[in-house]
């Protein structure tokens, strides 16, 4: 059985990697203000940036799906693995050794299994990348030499060669203590008649990489005519590889991508390496399969969906080409970013038109020119005879659906008035409202019950796509009640400002907030040893303060509360005494008003000592709620 992790290792590895550092490695982070940075969040699709991540706190929290946590909370969701496995994966990063106890450390035993595959996967690569300097790996040498990639290129990029025997990875990979069950779940080998067997054999191997920059699976291209296997060869579905969820390149270009707001979508390994040799940093590929919804969603945490962000796609100019332009399209409206389409010269791929042309022409090419939308509908009613009645009318019975569907008002008005130009109908109000119906009608038969929402640039987006608004799952509260408010700003200080608050608001009984969750909240800084524990190290309190939570509802809250703002200008001393005075006042008023209606139900029947004591106690709580009036946090 794997052994517990040290706690003060844990805690060595939370300090070691700084929570922004490790979140940009998959979105891109901004500004917030007070300190904290904001992004489109990773867990729900959503146009505008309600992730916000706090630095000096080492948390992070989405205002908008309630995820919440610190550094390992986030690699534990977006990466889908045990806590073990993310301390280990954090510390390997961060060059700290664990201790482990109740048993020791066994690293081929007590390592979870996404962290082994992607050991086993870092050791084939760096095995195939030797192997192409071997005499047997000649002609996946000259296959890059042939397309302008030279010894550097290659090493660059980390491409290899796989050994045209049996087994000679499988035997190396069991050599470092891989076992059989790990190989052949790996997807790097597979069953043969007498034990595992090499899966990519003879090929020249591209490793394809996460956005964190694990090597998560391999494209392997045939070099032999005696090869019977496909062009192509991927590795299979596996736990840590989803060939809809990668994209090659990505580690490379992910910093240019949010840098430029730019993203270039080519169709092949080669076409990654020739427009990053060329000087377009912001190449990506997809993996042996079509551009889709979750390659959107990557690529829209790293654009930030702001207003000049610009997606462009390189697809050959023939028949499949066409077919996978108008495939993106269909997903188009996923995105915030411009889309646009670019087609080389002579059909041409970037990686033929760097060898043909130069690096100049591949940056030409990839400069925008033809929005998407406009490349999909010419090549929709480019199929029918224009100069005919029935040939206008036909296109159009085919395009109009394709309009209908972008959902700004304005901007479906727009592309209807061009698609009317692209046909050569002169009425171009009937257009209009011939989509106008079209969407309509689809609303009404439940295929969007939103409505068109506003333009969201002046008319200039056909892109944009209404979404609900996300549903907090978070602990209902009345954000209204002055109260509540007061109490909310009073656990913010708290948790973010206890050298503020501290000691004074650990002497608060929970019964001073009335909010349920809020209660739940400062229980939870009581456990975890009151905010005072705050002065010597935020970081560990609040760590501290997230283990004492009873469930995830009030986990979340916490780190909402961690990393939501203040609502003051200036948070001080003076802010924190005037929300410590408020709840305390508030929870004496209260209290006075109990007593004094207890004894009003009583009337008559009450004991001559009960209504002395009771009279007494509405005395002093009257005499110390002036005083607090009067004096402020000098009462406390």
């Amino acid at each position: 059985m794997a052994g517990r992790i040290n706690d003060d290792d844990v805690k060595a590895v939370r300090d070691a990697v700084p929570i922004d550092a490790v979140v940009s490695e998959y979105l891109q982070l901004r500004n917030a203000g007070g300190g904290n940075l904001k992004g489109l969040c990773p867990f729900h699709d959503e146009k505008s940036p309600s992730f916000q991540v706090s630095p000096s706190k080492g948390l992070f929290h989405c205002f908008g799906c309630q995820e919440g946590g610190d550094t390992i909370a986030f690699v534990q969701k977006i990466d889908h693995l045990t806590f073990a496995e993310v301390v280990e994966r954090l510390a390997a990063k961060a060059g700290i050794t664990l201790r482990y106890e109740e048993g020791g450390y066994n690293p081929s035993h007590q390592r979870g299994e996404r962290i082994r595959l992607v050991e086993a996967h870092k050791a084939a690569a760096q095995f195939y990348v030797e192997q192409l300097n071997g005499p047997e790996a000649e002609i996946g040498r000259k296959f890059l030499a042939d397309r302008g990639f030279d010894q550097a290129a290659a090493a660059h990029f980390g491409v290899g060669y796989s050994p045209a025997g049996w087994d000679h990875l499988t035997r190396f990979l069991r050599g470092k203590g891989f076992s059989d069950k790990e190989l052949i779940t790996s997807g790097l080998s597979q069953d043969g008649r007498r034990g595992p067997i090499d899966r990519f054999r003879g090929r020249l191997m591209w490793p394809i990489r996460d956005t964190a920059g694990d090597v998560v699976g391999f494209g392997a291209r045939k070099l032999r005519d005696d090869d019977n296997g496909p062009k192509y060869l991927n590795t299979p579905e596996t736990p840590i590889y989803k060939k809809s969820q990668v994209l090659y390149g990505i580690d490379l270009a992910k910093k240019d991508i949010a840098k430029s707001s730019r993203a270039v979508v080519v169709e092949g390994y080669t076409d990654v390496m020739a427009c990053h040799l060329a000087g377009v940093t912001t190449a990506i590929a997809t993996c042996g399969t079509a551009f889709g919804g979750d390659h959107i969603k990557i690529l829209r945490r790293l654009l930030m969906d702001n207003g000049s962000a610009r997606v462009i796609f390189t697809f050959d100019g023939d028949a499949a080409g066409q077919k996978a332009a108008l495939r993106a399209f269909e997903d188009d409206q996923k995105f915030a970013a411009e889309t646009y389409i670019a087609i080389a010269p002579d059909n041409m791929d970037p990686c033929d038109l760097r060898l043909v042309k130069g690096d100049d022409a591949v940056r030409d090419l990839v400069e925008p020119r033809t929005p998407l939308f406009e490349f999909a509908l010419r090549q929709i009613v480019g199929r029918y005879d224009l100069e005919t009645p029935a040939g206008r009318a036909a296109a159009l019975d085919e395009a109009a659906p394709v309009v209908a569907k972008i959902k700004t008002g304005s901007v479906q008005r727009e592309v209807a008035v061009q698609l009317a130009g692209f046909i050569g109908i002169l009425d171009q109000e009937y257009v209009v409202h011939r989509i106008n119906q079209l969407a309509q009608w689809a609303r009404g038969r439940g295929g969007d019950r939103r409505g068109p929402a506003p333009a969201g640039r002046g008319g200039a987006r056909h892109q944009q796509q209404v979404q609900a608004a996300p549903v907090p799952s978070g602990p209902a509260l009345n954000l209204r009640s002055p109260a509540h408010r007061t109490e909310r700003e009073l656990l913010k200080l708290a948790l973010q400002r206890p050298e503020l608050v501290a000691p004074a608001f650990d002497a608060y009984g929970s019964d001073e907030f009335t909010a349920p969750p809020y209660t739940a909240v400062r229980e939870c800084i009581a456990e975890a040893g009151g905010a005072e524990q705050g002065l010597a190290d935020s970081r560990e309190y609040l760590v501290r303060v997230l283990d004492a939570t009873p469930n995830e509802s009030v986990r979340k809250l916490i780190t909402e509360l961690a990393v939501e703002v203040f609502h003051g200008k200036s948070i001080d001393e003076a802010y924190a005494g005037e929300h410590l005075v408020k709840v305390r006042l508030r929870a004496v008023d209260r209290r006075i008003n109990d007593v004094q209606s207890s004894l009003a139900r009583l009337g008559s029947n009450v004991a001559p000592d009960h209504l002395a004591a009771a009279q007494n106690e509405v005395w002093v709580l009257q005499q110390y709620a002036q005083t607090l009036r009067n004096h402020g946090a000098d009462a406390l």
